[in-house]
């Protein structure tokens, strides 16, 4: 199993593959992983840092003191916190959720995993979440883990992606599909 090389060869991809052949020379990979987790839902949840890593007229410094505050705060490793430092000094932060998506890909590809991005209009139980993973990982072959998202809008149903294949079974779907038929 092959990192895929579209991203290895984007910025981001770069990036994170360096930060996980670190993390595994350290035996780290797995508290990484968890760190840069966590700075996703930090980036996601706060208006004021998802600008910080994005505004091109703070320092270098300044966004530095910033992203050691917040990793103080996650309590992030120290492999982590050097790397966000380096970010800094790039001027790369814009570019975090990005490696984040890339150094999840990639370690899930190392554990010989997929991860399958599954919308629904209401939030599955755990019972449905086995059952769905279940179902998935023998489609696929292999270890799928689910990352899971509510959506309102698609009315029921579920939409699954895995890598560039999606498997949308939505009532919003059928529906749009109907009403195209009915217009034939």
């Amino acid at each position: 199993m092959g990192i895929s090389g579209a991203i290895t060869a984007s910025l981001a991809g770069r990036y994170a593959s360096a930060l996980f052949d670190l993390a595994s020379e350290q035996g780290a990979t797995i508290v990484v992983e968890s760190d840069l987790e966590r700075l996703a839902a930090a980036i996601s949840e706060s208006a004021d840092f998802a600008l910080l890593i994005r505004d091109p007229q703070i320092t270098r410094e300044a966004a530095a003191k910033a992203v050691k505050a917040v990793g103080e705060v996650l309590g992030v490793s120290p492999i982590t916190a050097n790397f966000l430092g380096v970010l800094a000094e790039n001027r790369r932060l814009a570019s975090l959720p990005d490696i984040v998506r890339a150094f999840a890909t990639i370690s899930a590809d190392v554990r010989g995993e997929v991860t399958a991005s599954v919308t629904t209009a209401h939030p599955l139980d755990d019972a449905q979440l086995a059952e769905l993973s279940a179902k998935l990982s023998a489609r696929e072959g292999r270890a799928v883990k689910i990352r899971t998202r509510v959506d309102p809008d698609i009315l029921g149903g579920l939409v699954v992606q895995i890598g560039s294949q999606m498997i949308d079974g939505s009532i919003r779907t059928r529906l749009n599909s109907l009403a195209q038929a009915m217009k034939a």
